[in-house]
């Protein structure tokens, strides 16, 4: 019975895809937690898997560059914790830019709202800080609006040239958008008419 369940956590993990961030909060359905905790400790040790920090562990991707296991992304971690807790987590400021290409700068801090408590979870490559807040704002917001309007709120109204709309246009879907066009109404009055603005365009463009 041990040996299947650890045949199927090796399955499932496989199955992820290089690169990805668990814990054992998302494997628990597929062996005892004894037999969790031991097939984690032996995939480590056979280097399989790393180990990141306390509960946390990933799949990770080889960098032929460095010739070594390429760095984990932060964004990953933040949300195998926040799975991990029951946690809803939005990127924002300049983790929001990041992840939509709009900044080349890696965050001093990786920061989230999030409906959980506020705390900071230090790790190798930095530190990743949740911060218990209400946004009205983004209530009800699929996680792909939401990080746009938090992207363009980041950023400001007079920040949004050119050069911005044109990463948006290629980094999200025109099914994305006719979606955030939906969802957005009750956002901030510049950043709706920039969302719809864009959506248009990029309906436009498929047409």
């Amino acid at each position: 019975m041990a040996q299947i369940e650890s045949h199927k956590i090796l399955a499932w993990i496989y199955g992820k895809g290089r690169g990805s961030v668990f814990t054992p909060k998302d494997l628990q359905p597929l062996a005892s937690n004894d037999n969790l905790r031991i097939t984690l400790r032996r995939l480590t040790a056979e280097g399989k898997i790393r180990r990141l920090l306390r509960g946390v562990y990933e799949y990770p991707e080889f960098s032929r560059l460095l010739n070594a296991p390429a760095s984990p992304d932060p964004d990953a971690i933040a949300r195998a914790i926040a799975r991990a807790h029951g946690w809803t987590i939005l990127p924002e400021g300049n983790t929001a830019l990041n992840l939509l290409s709009l900044s080349t700068q890696v965050p001093a801090q990786w920061q989230y709202f999030s409906d959980g408590p506020t705390k900071s979870i230090h790790w190798s490559g930095g530190v990743i800080a949740f911060k218990h807040r209400a946004n009205k704002e983004t209530t009800g917001l699929s996680p792909e609006t939401a990080l746009l309007v938090q992207a363009l709120k980041a950023l400001g109204e007079d920040h949004v040239d050119g050069t911005v709309l044109c990463t948006l246009r290629e980094r999200i879907s025109e099914k994305a958008f006719a979606r955030a066009v939906r969802e957005a109404r009750y956002a901030t009055s510049w950043v709706y008419e920039i969302i719809k603005r864009l959506a248009e365009k990029k309906e436009a463009a498929h047409a």
